[in-house]
């Protein structure tokens, strides 16, 4: 498509950004960053020469350059890119839009990241209030803000402002996309390890499983999602000396993330650590 849309409508055309930002998204999926960069760069660039530097497209087009460069943990240079897509659709849309919500949301991700907790907490709240306003109070996105705000607060050591935020994103998923979503799962995955943080562990155990049989149901029992099911309630069992309990779980999650993400990816590494870790202290 690319190719053709070149030779039609010439290299510099806007359908030409559109199948170069199309194909950066489907090789950065791949994890290819490196040939994921200049098409999103090149299709930037044509979107700024034929519409203008303050286009919503261009917005787009800085909003998925950021979020490849926050992927490679390059923040510093993420940072000034999300702003930049947060003026433009703040000036295009106004303040109370969804896209800017996105915007607000994605810029506090990059934040937190980085440590700049109050930042992020307040541009958090900005887009949550967007969205209730603009979309509805039980509208997924407004879920997806609630999660990441109460994972904020986790981090913090907030728990008693983060549980009810959990529970509500919970519910808003339940009801929007059914019990056995994955994004059911992955609340109950954050609530479960809440939960355990305060030493809960019989309720955080019984969210643990109920996240775990979503996800191997909804995405087989080779995803890297089920390893990190596997994997946090073979940390919770280990917590309570449930040694024999944990080690299969261990390793199960070590199979699946060596033959998904290969031997050397940090986070094979981290899971392997743990089950030695376990295996020393059942000798």
């Amino acid at each position: 498509m690319l190719a053709i849309d070149e030779k039609s409508y010439g290299k510099g055309h806007p359908e030409v950004a559109t199948d170069l930002n199309n194909l950066a998204q489907l090789l950065q999926a791949q994890g290819k960053y490196d040939e994921v960069e200049p098409l999103y760069r090149r299709s930037l660039s044509i979107w700024e020469k034929a519409l203008g530097s303050d286009h919503p497209n261009v917005a787009t087009s800085l909003n998925n350059l950021a979020q490849l460069q926050q992927a490679q943990g390059k923040y510093a240079e993420a940072e000034p890119l999300f702003y930049r897509s947060l003026a433009i659709r703040e000036k295009v849309f106004g303040n109370d839009h969804p896209n800017v919500a996105q915007s607000l949301n994605n810029l506090a991700v990059l934040l937190q990241l980085q440590g700049k907790y109050p930042e992020a907490e307040t541009l958090y709240r900005r887009a949550i209030a967007i969205r209730e306003k603009t979309l509805g109070k039980d509208h997924p996105a407004v879920a997806t803000g609630l999660n990441n705000l109460a994972e904020l607060l986790r981090t913090q050591g907030k728990y008693t402002e983060a549980e009810p935020l959990f529970r509500r994103s919970l519910s808003i998923w339940e009801k929007a996309l059914g019990e056995d979503h994955p994004n059911v799962a992955t609340t109950l995955n954050n609530l479960g390890l809440l939960l355990k943080m305060q030493g809960k562990y019989p309720e955080a155990e019984t969210l643990y499983r109920r996240a775990f049989a979503i996800r191997e149901t909804a995405l087989g029992p080779y995803h890297p999602d089920v390893a990190q099911s596997l994997h946090n309630l073979a940390v919770l069992l280990q917590a309570q000396a449930k040694y024999a309990e944990a080690e299969p779980l261990y390793r199960r999650a070590v199979a699946i993330l060596e033959k998904t993400l290969g031997p050397d990816h940090p986070n094979t590494i981290i899971v392997r650590n743990h089950l030695n870790e376990i295996l020393g202290k059942m000798r």
